[in-house]
């Protein structure tokens, strides 16, 4: 297989055939990890869930339904380790100029209602992101779909506006599974994914049982398993501790110790691109003064954040979301210090030295509510006069994130730098945190697209974090390792940096060992 993602487009690019085991830096997981056997069930807590929850994979809005989704559908790639995508439900993908995807579909595929997998249901899959009435959370990556039509019995062609190499690595998120061609109403679902589902009640749980038709012949493994959600980190860890669930997500680092302690337990770190960030929205007189903004900024204790906070576990960041776990990471932008004395400059020059303002925290966004009594505290030193609002992780995202003035977010790692950009900073997306509008940005990031040059393009996205670290609304004081708790009977698990749980890809690898 060519690494789709790396290959220039003067060289035709190819997506071969499924291989026969998944290949992890080298090592196949069989036998790196055992030998995987079919049997067991178990209980996966997760940290947040409400009555949003959805069965819908282009609504997919927390790592939950992100979970959801992979156990119950399938897409066209999937990533491994490295988040580059492989052969999924497409066995290829070709293009000579990273605008014309020729796609040939896996044969023998079908959905758990016993429908053979068609064209049709992909064309509809993908083209339906650009209609706004489907509410798809990555309508502004989608919009780059210009046209899909059908070439064959099993494939199609698939053009975009512009060149993109990254597409293999786009179609391999969440939002992009295949589901059924003209299916809109999601009360229930059918997909081609490792599990069928047996149950949903959304905000409660989601059980799901082995699809035995799955089209990788041996697998998933496990015979059941029930995601539900435990918002408070302490009592997710007791119930992993006590055997009421096998695996978490999200584990404070405060509690690594205490589970690696045991003998029954252990914990996966992913060094990731994972950001808690503090937003400043620019619908509002107040968080849209630019100089308000800065103070912020200059306000953040990155060091006391990543040492007492994190426990070590992160990287301390520079206010733009581009992690050094990714390629095109910019390292010349100066890091920005902890400065209390350019925050008080800043905010009386600005006249909001003494506003009393709200800021709204929840255990669904990771360390939130911590890292807001560290800039309560900085805050009121220099005379500004910050109130936390602690609020339950239930409902968090739909009731208050984005909605007041100042909120904190929680932003996982994405697979490519176009999809970050595209997705939270350009001027249209649907999770413009702040709701910033710089149409530079946005020039560049059509321009970004648009180069085949690997060395500009990467030149590129570094001018592009330094606008966002410079102009953005938002503060991103540290990226923070992943840590997943698990029972060790719990088996095939391996670091995927897209997000916990192997990416949110963990249902169709794990296996039991008891």
């Amino acid at each position: 297989m060519v690494d789709l993602i790396s290959t220039h487009v003067s060289r035709r690019t190819l997506l071969g055939g499924l291989a026969a085991g998944l290949v992890v830096n080298g090592v196949g997981i069989g036998t790196a990890l055992g030998q995987p056997r079919v049997g067991g069930r178990i209980r996966v807590a997760s940290t947040s869930a409400s009555m949003a929850d959805t069965l819908d994979p282009a609504k997919g809005g927390t790592a939950t339904d992100y979970i959801r989704h992979y156990m119950l559908y399938s897409g066209l790639t999937q990533f491994d380790g490295r988040l580059r995508g492989r052969p999924g439900l497409a066995e290829r993908i070709e293009t000579q100029d990273n605008i014309v995807w020729n796609i040939r579909l896996r044969r023998g595929v079908h959905f758990h209602n016993g429908k053979p997998l068609t064209v049709d249901d992909v064309i509809f899959s993908l083209m339906r992101h650009r209609d706004p009435a489907a509410g798809s959370m990555v309508k502004a990556v989608a919009d780059q779909f210009a046209s899909a039509k059908r070439t064959g019995p099993l494939d199609l062609q698939l053009r975009l506006n512009g060149p993109n190499p990254d597409l293999p690595a786009i179609l391999a998120v969440s939002h992009f599974l295949i589901v059924e061609n003209g299916r809109r109403d999601f009360g229930r679902a059918n997909g081609t994914g490792p599990y069928s589902c047996s149950e949903f009640s959304p905000g409660i749980r989601t059980i799901v049982r082995r699809n035995p038709n799955y089209w990788k012949p041996g697998r998933p493994y496990l015979e059941e398993i029930e995601l539900i959600a435990i918002p408070d980190e302490i009592s997710r860890v007791n119930a992993l501790l006590s055997g009421d669930v096998q695996m978490v997500n999200a584990v404070g680092p405060s509690s690594v110790k205490r589970v690696r302690a045991t003998s029954t337990h252990s914990i996966m770190e992913i060094p990731s691109g994972l950001f808690t960030d503090l937003i400043m929205r620019r619908d509002n007189p107040v968080t849209a003064n630019p100089d308000f903004v800065l103070a912020m900024k200059y306000l953040q204790d990155r060091e006391l954040i990543k040492r007492a906070l994190f426990r070590g576990f992160a990287t301390i960041a520079n206010d733009h979301p581009i992690s050094p776990v990714d390629p095109n990471f910019n390292p010349d932008i100066p890091q920005r210090p902890f400065d209390p004395d350019r925050a008080k400059f800043l905010l009386k020059r600005s006249g909001l030295l003494g506003v009393r303002l709200p800021v709204y925290a929840a255990p669904a966004a990771n360390a939130s509510i911590d890292m807001g009594s560290v800039l309560q505290e900085h805050a009121a030193r220099i005379g500004l006069k910050l109130a936390v609002n602690r609020m339950p992780s239930d409902g968090y995202w739909a009731t208050h994130w984005m909605k007041h003035p100042m909120t904190f977010g929680n932003n996982n790692q994405r697979p490519t730098t176009d999809m970050m950009f595209s997705l939270f900073f350009q001027s249209k997306a649907l999770s413009n945190e702040s709701g910033w509008n710089n149409p530079r940005f946005d020039r560049l990031l059509l321009e970004a697209r648009n180069t085949t040059d690997a060395v500009l393009r990467k030149q590129i996205y570094g001018e592009m974090q330094w606008i966002v670290h410079q102009y953005g609304g938002l503060a991103i004081p540290a990226f923070i390792s992943l840590l997943d708790g698990y029972d060790r009977r719990l088996k095939g698990l391996f670091p995927i940096p897209l997000g916990g749980f192997m990416g949110y890809n963990f249902a169709e690898y794990a296996w039991w060992d008891a």
